[in-house]
């Protein structure tokens, strides 16, 4: 039997609301949040992956400009997003949630086999810890109501590239669990 946890990834007000806010995201926050509920009334984990950026010398700032700055407002998770007791969250500095943070350990001690990928950015932050997660033997699930990004082109090709480079299912929510 499959040990799911849910990742929403850089669900945070810069993203949403903030200097690299895009419309797109709007449609994809009921569907993680009735997901978030669904999960945790399962007893599932969910865990969220964020941005944390060190002022002035993170490499992010030279593609995106400063955004998620550690310990400011754009780098909270979005009010209808909140994380509840019980959930956990991840720091990242870079795309990946699993690059230099400490999601792996968390998943292992939860006996996590599955990781349900959501969130911000398919075809970047979704993708690169869709890799991290394939290399570190974790199984893949991507509910596509659950990610978008700034391109239907971009979104379309972020999928099918974790689908077939990863072997990650794709769904939607009411497939899951």
């Amino acid at each position: 039997m499959k040990k799911y946890a849910i990742i929403v990834i850089d669900m945070l007000n810069d993203f949403v609301t903030g200097p690299i806010a895009d419309p797109r995201v709007n449609h994809i926050i009921e569907p993680i949040k009735n997901l978030c509920e669904k999960a945790r009334g399962l007893g599932i984990p969910v865990i969220y992956a964020n941005d944390s950026h060190t002022p002035e010398i993170d490499k992010e700032f030279k593609v995106w400009g400063p955004h998620a700055v550690e310990g400011t407002k754009g780098a909270e998770v979005i009010d209808e997003l909140k994380p509840q007791p019980g959930d956990y969250i991840v720091p990242k500095k870079t795309y990946s949630a699993f690059f230099s943070t400490t999601l792996e350990l968390l998943l292992r001690e939860l006996g996590v086999d599955t990781v349900v990928i959501t969130g911000w950015q398919a075809d970047c932050c979704c993708r690169h810890t869709s890799a991290d997660a394939f290399f570190r033997g974790f199984d893949i699930v991507v509910p596509k109501e659950t990610t978008d990004t700034t391109t239907e082109e971009g979104y379309v090709g972020g999928l099918e590239y974790i689908k077939t480079i990863y072997g990650a299912t794709i769904c939607s929510v009411e497939d899951l669990f």
